[in-house]
């Protein structure tokens, strides 16, 4: 360190002779300089300090993404937050709405034998049977895990989606527009899943057995004592990610496909039409979506409902359990029992989201990425 000092250092010198005069003026002079040099030299070094807000914003932007994608943006923290918050409402607002629906596709799916009068005759006797309050069963953890699975599906969904096309460029991103709605909704359903499963699995076990407890933080509890924490909230793991990224993947590139169609058809954009104008196309698109979403995920659908019934399958692994009820079920029977509650209830609600998250993104002051021929 003293043969090479990094600046003039008058605290590394070669010792003093015992003989030699101290020289004051001299030492300070030296000093001086040194102090000089080192403020110089931690200048350059931390020239421009990035704030930990501002490094933090950085991560959610794509290099390319740094002006605007496509004529749209700029895309920050803040549109991603937007997303999440506007995926959050829509989700938990529109799955709670339909929970009467989920009751009594839910109690089709595990006991067609008693319920056999079809979807309206359903409504009937779950509320002779048990009153029109039991229509309502598991809406806690219905509202609760799909605010949660909304906010990292949409979220999610626009952070992969806009990230993907500032990567690979936007003549790339738009000749391959299916492929990025595929893969971001794949992604974005995926980490959804692992924060909705608990609530799904509270949610089944009070609408098939009522009384097996009084509310949502209770059931967890009981289902937590009886089989630990595994088995009791992600038994129903495997069945939901194929139940929800099949129908995810379809929901939003079907979604999108059909909206582009829509303006096509209209001789209009996102950009030329009107606010009410763009909510009725997210409308529209979303039933289109939500019915061919809920065809493709039904005997997932079906498999989740079952699973999380008490006693489901025998005894076993998952794995072991699920293959138990497929064969008990029968393939075709997985496919269309309850199949026209869920495409009503899947149109609706999937209708609902994409039009309340354009409102609530509006609301927030941001306006979703909509894919767009860079030529024109």
């Amino acid at each position: 360190l003293a043969s090479h000092p990094p600046y003039p250092c008058p605290l590394i010198q070669k010792k003093p002779s015992k003989f030699a005069m101290f020289n004051g003026a001299a030492y300070l002079s030296r000093f001086s300089a040194y102090s000089q040099a080192r403020s110089s030299m931690e200048k350059t070094t931390t020239a421009s300090p990035v704030t930990g807000a501002a490094a933090a914003s950085k991560l959610f932007v794509p290099s390319a993404a740094e002006g605007k994608i496509m004529g749209q943006g700029p895309f920050g923290l803040k549109y991603y937050l937007s997303g999440a918050i506007a995926g959050g409402i829509c989700c938990g607002l529109t799955h709670g709405a339909l929970t009467p629906v989920d009751v009594v596709k839910t109690r089709i799916q595990l006991d067609p034998v008693k319920y056999n009068q079809g979807f309206i005759g359903g409504f009937k006797q779950v509320a002779s049977a048990e009153g029109a309050g039991a229509l309502l069963t598991g809406l806690m953890p219905t509202a609760q895990g799909y605010f949660i699975q909304g906010w990292f599906k949409f979220g999610g969904v626009e952070f992969f989606k806009i990230n993907i096309t500032g990567i690979i460029g936007e003549e790339t991103a738009w000749n391959n527009r299916t492929s990025i709605y595929l893969a971001s909704s794949a992604m974005a359903e995926f980490i959804a899943d692992i924060f909705l499963c608990p609530y799904e699995a509270c949610r089944i076990r009070l609408v098939s057995n009522p009384s097996y407890a009084d509310g949502m933080g209770s059931c967890a509890s009981k289902m937590m004592a009886e089989d630990g924490f595994v088995k009791a909230f992600y038994s129903g793991f495997v069945p939901i990610l194929f139940k929800q990224i099949p129908y995810t993947m379809a929901k939003f590139a079907v979604q999108g496909s059909a909206a582009e169609q829509i303006y096509a058809s209209m001789n209009s954009s996102p950009k030329e039409m009107s606010k009410g104008g763009n909510i009725g196309v997210s409308l529209l698109s979303g039933v289109i979506a939500g019915v061919v979403a809920a065809i493709i995920s039904h005997p997932a659908d079906s498999l989740l409902s079952k699973i999380n019934k008490q006693g489901a399958g025998g005894t076993g692994s998952m794995l072991t359990r699920l293959g138990n009820i497929a064969a008990e079920t029968g393939f075709v029977k997985l496919c269309t029992q309850g199949l026209l509650a869920r495409c009503i209830m899947i149109g609706t609600l999937t209708a609902g989201q994409f039009g309340v998250f354009d409102i609530v993104m509006g609301m927030v002051g941001a306006k979703k990425f909509h894919f767009h021929d860079p030529k024109h």
